[in-house]
This record gives structure tokens, C-alpha cells and sequence, in this order.
């Protein structure tokens, strides 16, 4: 992926260079570098020819951020007036300024509007669980619930509320700690103190740095401090500690803010429907977007999935229908929709699950490659040739026999010295490792697998126009197979919509043919023989699925149509007869 990507489309600056040339009557060449490498060239020259001393090359600064920066070359093969040429190039320089500016704030727009719904979405989640109850046991309990939920970083968790009565703040519900732990004496530390009586939440990510810490409780590396606070007064405070230190961040503490928020005001309060309504109206395009551009590997998925799953239904209509039945323009524009939301629920996975390379992250192995080196000077042990296996199997999708024994003989092996049995591999380790296929264990497999739940969850507060009355059925089904082996329902043949097993066609085929973390781009004849595959195994719709491949490059013409008619609203794909 070319750098100048992300702060302006190159084929926009080529149109721009391009007119430019024109306007100067074809007598020069332009060019755009990028932290001094020549990305885009418009005219005869070629990239190594714009070198500041070469003669006839004139170039002036663009500022893509505050940390990276280019220059826009001119290069001219008659000289001629000097001051006229400077003043083309500043006047070229200032569009293209203005394009990259325009572009930031695009970006910085879509950012704060996926922050704001990942508070929104939380909100919404956390309101029922929290305020299901009256009694602030069931409240406390369903708060740590769903700080646990959310795997937040610190091990250690603890509620106090205040005793109205006798104004001093009491321990309400702990985990982490271990049974018959006294933690009391947290209510006197300053920080404490100064945390609920100010009402804003504290991050400290080195008590030991902390003047206002006295080591009241002894072990704590850092911990983050909310208040639970209703419209009247601090009704407590949630801490989440970690024996570790700098494991918390801002996030964190705006997420957590808004779990004690929720937990501090009545339902009646906590819910504004219209208001929420409106912003999600106004974000969902932008919404999807930003899902897909949390992962570079997926960003386009659920524009491209929406093409394709379009003009499948259009296909199926020109060639009389499925079974004879056809679909109308809203269900074709439902679709569409469809296609577009149907990955909203992954908002709420991880960001290390939903991009996960290897089976261990690349600092666990280095942790890892430093515990092989140390009991390697005590055991007789080839450390090194030993951990070189182990990064294979770290990467490999689909390690051998051989490879995952080896493995498991490392986790049998310890090494005993002063009394104490030090182990190669730990369990979490081995439960990564010894994956027989793929880089995901049973709970990341599982996280994966509730977002079509997820979807339908975010998406069913949003009031949808008359006629898609099936939206919300299509996203939920969009992962469950003939055979009755998909999810999150697990149910099977008709039970399962027909634009639902559509939807699933086209997901797995731009899946396949879209460069993964795990592996790379197959070709359209590879992507075939994988479906056919899903067919023969009883997972996929045979019809429609056999439609599909027998009529791919005439769905795959009417997708990039669909695309050049840039339908990203419902009422633009209206007319798909003109198509």
C-alpha cells in the first residue's frame, strides 16, 4: 500500500497533475514525492529525473501531517519566465494542500464518529444488563460484569459505594483478589479521596510514582479510577488494578465512564432514542467504513460485499428468478443495505482477535526467545534451533504433525533448579501453539462468531424505512450453513432467508480473493473451487451457488456498476434496470 494513500487518493492528484500539464500547454512534467521518494508523475519525464539540482526542476514543500512531508516538482525543458512558473507551482501546490487538508478532516471526522459510536454501542449494551434491577447488588454485579466483559487490561477489580447513612464508602464486590483479601484501607489513600470528590475518573500507570499512593494495598503496578456518579453526588467508584504497570489508557477511562454512568442514572434518563436515532442515521455509511479501515486487510470488504450481493439478486432476476422468484427493487436496495451493515457487530471485537497474524503476538514470542535463552545456559537445551521451529509454527496456518509434537514435547519439558519446576511453554501458550488449524482459539473463535448477534443488536434501534423488514434477519443469518454448521444460530436449509444465503455466497468469495493476515489473495479459478467445495460439504445453497459461479464475470460487471453509480444511498439503486 503506497504511503501517499492515506492522506490523498492518488488518482485524484494524477487528474489534478494532469489538468495542470494541460494548462501549461504540455511543456512540462509534474511530480509528487512522498518523505523524498517520487510517488506520482504526470508527463514525459520518468521519477528520476526530478532531482533538485537538475536543471529546468523547480519544487516547493506539501505538509501531509506534522510528522511526514513532500515537495511538488516542476520540470520544464524551456526555460521561460521564472516568476511565472514560480507562481504555477505555488498555485499548484496550494490545490493540492488544500485536497490533503480536506482529506485529514475527512478522516478525522469518520475517526471521532467510530469513537463515539463504540460509546454509543456500549451504552446501549450495558443499559439493559445494568438497570434490570433496583437493587444495587444486582447493579454492582452486572458493572464488574461488564468490565469483564469488555476485557479491560487490569486482572484486579473492586466496587465501593457510599453508605448514605454514615457518608463512608464500603466494599461492595471485588474479583481478582484472593478470598478474604482486606481492601478497605483503599478508601483512605488520598487518591482515592480526591477521585470522589472531584467526580473524574484518574488513570495512575506507576503507583509507585504516585505521591498521592501510599502503598495502601501492597503489589498494585497501576490502576484507573472511575466515579459512579448520579446527577446529585459520587454514589462510588470502580477501580480495575493490575499488578503490572502502564497497562491502562484514555480509551479505557472514556469506556469505563460511560459503564459508571450507566450504572449511576435511572433507565428513564439513560435512554434517548430520538437523539441516538439521528446520529446513527447520520453515521452509518461512515460507520461501516470505519470498521473495515481498523484492518487494512479487510477495508472495501462491506462496500465490495454489497456490490457483488446486488448484483447477484439483479442476475438471479435477469435469468427469471430463483425458483421463480424474483426480487423487488426494495428487496434488491435491501440487500444492498445488507451488505453494507452486515459487519457492524465487529465493532465490539478486539482489535488483536479481529487482526490476529500469528498465534502469539510478536512480543510473546520475544518473551518467549528470552526464557528459552535463559534455561538454555542451565539445561542442555538448543535453544535457538528450538525456538526457530516454534516461529514456524507460529506462522503457519496448518502445522504438520511432526511440528505440533514438537510442541508438546516443549510444553512437557521443565527444567527443575532451586526447588522450583521452570517450564518451557506455559498453558496459554500451548493452547495457541497446538491449534490445529488457524491462529484463533476456541474463546477468539467465539468472539469472532457473535458479531452477526452483535449487528443485529446495534442495528435493531435504528428505525428503518418501510419495506426491509428483512435487514436485520439477512445480517444475523449472513454466517449460517445449509448443513446447520454456521452461526450464531446454527440453523439450516429453508429455514435460512434465501437473500441470507445469497449474502453468505459473496461473502466468502470476496474473502478468499481479498489478501488476509493469514494468508494471501486467491485467484477467481481458486475462489470457485472453494465454494464448489462448500457445496459438495453440504454448507452452501447448490442452486444458487452453482448460479453464481456459472454467471461470475456477468455479477462481477454488474458489481463494478453498481459501483460506478456510486449508490450509497438507498434511493440511488432505485432503477437498477438502468443497469
Amino acid at each position: 500500500m503506497t504511503p501517499l494513500k492515506k492522506y490523498i487518493r492518488p488518482g485524484v492528484v494524477r487528474n489534478l497533475l494532469r489538468k495542470a500539464a494541460e494548462l501549461a500547454g504540455g511543456r512540462c512534467s509534474l511530480a509528487i514525492s512522498f518523505e523524498g521518494e517520487v510517488s506520482v508523475v504526470e508527463g514525459p519525464a520518468s521519477a528520476g529525473d526530478f532531482v533538485e539540482d537538475n536543471p529546468g526542476v523547480s519544487s516547493v514543500p506539501i505538509r501531509f501531517d506534522d510528522i511526514h512531508s513532500g515537495r511538488l516538482f516542476m520540470l520544464t525543458e524551456e526555460p521561460g519566465d521564472k516568476k511565472e512558473c514560480d507562481r504555477f507551482l505555488n498555485f499548484l501546490a496550494y490545490s493540492i494542500q488544500e485536497l490533503v487538508d480536506m482529506e485529514y478532516a475527512r478522516r478525522s471526522i469518520a475517526e471521532e464518529a467510530l469513537a463515539k459510536y463504540r460509546e454509543l454501542a456500549l451504552f446501549h449494551r450495558s443499559v439493559p444488563n445494568i438497570n434490570t434491577s433496583l437493587h444495587m447488588r444486582d447493579v454492582v454485579n452486572a458493572l464488574i460484569d461488564e468490565c469483564r466483559l469488555e476485557n479491560y487490561p487490569g486482572e484486579l477489580g473492586m466496587i465501593f459505594l457510599l453508605e448514605p447513612s454514615r457518608k463512608v464508602f464500603r466494599l461492595a464486590v471485588q474479583f481478582g483478589f484472593p478470598f478474604g483479601t482486606y481492601l478497605q484501607p483503599m478508601v483512605d489513600s488520598v487518591l482515592f479521596q480526591e477521585v470522589a470528590r472531584a467526580g473524574r475518573g484518574e488513570i495512575v500507570n506507576d503507583l509507585s510514582k504516585e505521591g498521592r499512593w501510599d502503598n495502601e494495598l501492597p503489589d498494585l503496578g497501576s490502576m484507573i479510577l472511575i466515579p459512579i456518579n448520579s446527577p446529585n453526588r459520587c454514589e462510588g467508584v470502580l477501580i480495575l488494578a493490575s499488578r503490572n504497570t502502564g497497562v491502562f489508557e484514555a480509551a479505557h477511562r472514556r469506556s469505563l465512564t460511560t459503564l459508571a454512568s450507566v450504572a449511576g442514572i435511572s433507565v428513564s434518563n439513560a435512554f434517548n432514542f430520538e437523539g441516538i436515532q439521528k446520529l446513527m442515521d447520520a453515521i452509518l455509511q461512515a460507520l461501516a467504513e470505519a470498521i473495515d479501515s481498523r484492518d487494512p486487510y479487510t477495508a472495501g470488504h462491506s462496500e465490495r460485499v454489497a456490490h457483488l450481493a446486488t448484483a447477484f439478486g439483479y442476475a438471479l432476476n435477469e435469468a427469471g428468478g430463483y425458483q421463480e422468484r424474483t426480487f423487488t427493487d426494495d428487496e434488491l436496495r435491501e440487500i444492498y443495505y445488507a451488505g453494507i451493515l452486515h459487519d457492524v457487530g465487529k465493532i465490539g471485537i478486539k482489535e488483536d482477535v479481529l487482526t490476529k497474524r500469528t498465534r502469539l503476538p510478536e512480543r510473546r514470542m520475544e518473551v518467549v526467545r528470552a526464557r528459552f535463552q535463559l534455561l538454555g545456559q542451565f539445561d542442555d537445551f538448543d535453544w535457538g534451533r528450538a525456538f526457530e521451529q516454534l516461529c514456524d509454527v507460529n506462522k503457519a496456518m496448518v502445522p504438520d504433525a511432526a511440528s505440533l509434537e514438537f510442541v508438546e514435547q516443549l510444553g512437557e519439558r521443565v527444567m527443575r533448579r532451586n526447588g522450583t519446576n521452570l517450564r518451557y511453554l506455559y498453558d496459554d501458550e500451548l493452547e495457541n501453539l497446538l491449534l490445529t488449524y488457524g491462529n484463533l482459539t476456541r474463546d477468539e473463535r467465539r468472539e469472532i462468531q457473535r458479531h452477526p448477534a452483535e449487528s443485529e443488536r446495534i442495528l435493531q434501534h435504528i428505525p428503518m424505512q418501510d419495506g426491509y423488514g428483512n435487514l436485520l434477519t439477512i445480517i444475523r443469518q449472513h454466517h449460517e450453513r445449509m448443513d446447520g454448521s454456521g452461526y450464531p444460530d446454527g440453523i439450516k436449509g429453508e429455514d435460512i432467508l434465501l437473500q441470507s444465503r445469497l449474502m453468505a455466497i459473496v461473502d466468502i468469495y470476496d474473502a478468499v480473493t481479498q489478501e488476509r493476515h493469514y494468508k494471501p489473495a486467491y485467484t477467481r479459478s481458486e475462489a470457485i473451487k472453494i465454494l464448489a467445495k462448500e457445496v459438495e460439504e453440504g454448507k452452501l445453497d447448490a442452486e444458487l451457488t452453482n448460479f453464481f459461479l456459472n454467471n461470475i464475470e456477468n455479477i462481477e460487471s454488474l458489481s463494478e456498476q453498481v459501483k460506478v453509480t456510486k449508490a450509497t444511498h438507498l434511493s440511488a439503486l432505485g432503477n437498477l434496470s438502468s443497469l
